[in-house]
């Protein structure tokens, strides 16, 4: 629990404030942007909420935080709880409750006639459990990398859930029931294809959703300060060289959302998402990018 003998002093005055266990994840300033933001290698509120929509943000976020790093002053977040998971569209829900094991990794549910999904994993948490459970379960929980497994294990045997993990990833994940190999793409199921994209790491893949939804894991995201797709070769773990080609081989399928793990999900009109990505790819290939 953040404490407010912890507290940041450059925190705005008022009800929320972070405190210096906050490992500068991004959580919360993609749940509640109006409140906070990037400081000094770490998060705080810039403003306290304004109104019932941005309290709400701001309570999201306690609850989003990894490390319970968000404090309230006088109150607590648990009047958020059944927000999640939030919709996005279409089905598609950010789950929140980020793990600090994936580093704040977020993770998403699929809503689906024929079986839902969870694409890596939130941290274990009873209030998901239940709304899993309401919404009919989960079948498959597909991992884009080692780094956001988090706690799939425990839904996979909570739920009889199949989980699906490359090859190349697999020690992060070695009971996992399904396992890919190569680097072809794959149609896991009607409307679910799986692309690897080794670069960030070795066995790194992302997963296409209706050619609308792209769950990026850690190969790509949107840049709140460069507005634009943005990658990083400085946290590239395994091959930036492997990397590039992989962003390129994006630019060949449509979409509207990017879903990451880490950094800014982003929403565009199919075209215009088509040039972003084609920017992205022009700028991966400069020596400096990412540095």
């Amino acid at each position: 629990m953040a404490t407010l003998s912890k507290r940041y002093a450059d925190n705005a005055d008022g009800e929320f404030y972070v405190d210096s266990t906050c490992i500068d994840c991004d959580t919360c300033r993609q749940v509640a942007p109006r409140s906070f933001i990037a400081a000094d290698g770490h998060s705080l509120v810039s403003a306290q909420p304004k109104n019932e929509t941005e309290h709400r943000e701001a309570m999201r976020a306690v609850l989003c935080c990894p490390t319970a790093s968000i404090g309230m002053v006088g109150g607590n977040a648990k009047a958020a709880l059944d927000d999640f998971p939030l919709l996005l569209e279409d089905g598609v829900h950010y789950c929140g409750f980020n793990s600090k094991t994936s580093f704040g990794g977020n993770s998403y549910f699929v809503h689906h006639p024929g079986g839902n999904w969870l694409i890596d994993s939130p941290r274990w948490m009873p209030v998901l459990v239940r709304k899993f459970e309401e919404a009919g379960g989960i079948s498959r929980i597909f991992l884009t990398h080692r780094d956001d497994v988090a706690d799939a294990d425990k839904y996979a045997a909570h739920f009889g859930a199949q989980r699906i993990i490359h090859r190349d990833e697999l020690d992060s994940q070695p009971g996992a029931e399904h396992v890919l190999d190569g680097t072809a793409p794959i149609q896991l199921a009607p409307e679910f294809l799986v692309i690897p994209t080794p670069g960030h790491t070795s066995g790194h893949c992302v997963l296409l959703y209706r050619d609308k939804f792209l769950f990026t894991g850690d190969h790509f995201w949107w840049s709140r300060n460069k507005k634009a797709l943005s990658a990083s070769r400085d946290y590239c773990w395994d091959s930036w060289q492997r990397q590039i080609p992989s962003i390129e081989l994006l630019t060949h399928y449509n979409f509207e959302w990017v879903l990451p793990g880490h950094g800014e999900r982003k929403h565009l009109p199919v075209q215009k998402m088509r040039k972003e990505m084609e920017k992205l790819a022009t700028a991966v290939k400069q020596s400096n990018y990412g540095k």
